[in-house]
């Protein structure tokens, strides 16, 4: 059964930075696309950022120039590196991967105090 597990979520002040990761397991392969996604409290789920499977990677504009997403492909692990936070980032961050079928992890909050 494949399951990916989230960490990295936190309290931190304005201005300051967290790495969130997020490992797959139980025998997925072949992982194409990896994401992080966030959801606010009354608000839709939207895209952070993503990256195919050959390292193209986009952003939302909210994201650009302060996050940074990457993937470990041995590990079956994505990072989101989130510098600069703002109060407006603070969400429950979930990450998303997909080979042929689509995986969700659980989510982990991050907040942002101002």
């Amino acid at each position: 059964q494949v399951q990916l597990v989230e960490s990295g979520g936190g309290l931190v002040q304005a201005g300051g930075s967290l790495r969130l990761s997020c490992a797959a397991s139980g025998g997925i392969f072949s992982i194409n696309f990896m994401g992080w996604y966030r959801q606010a409290p009354g608000k839709q789920r939207e895209l952070v950022a993503g990256i195919t499977g050959s390292g193209t990677t986009n952003y939302a504009d909210s994201a650009k120039g302060r996050f940074t997403i990457s993937r470990d492909n041995a590990k079956n692990t994505v990072y989101l590196q989130m510098n600069s936070l703002k109060p407006e980032d603070t969400a429950v961050y979930y990450c998303r991967m997909s080979t042929t079928r689509l995986y969700w992890g659980q989510g982990t909050q991050v907040t942002v105090s101002s």
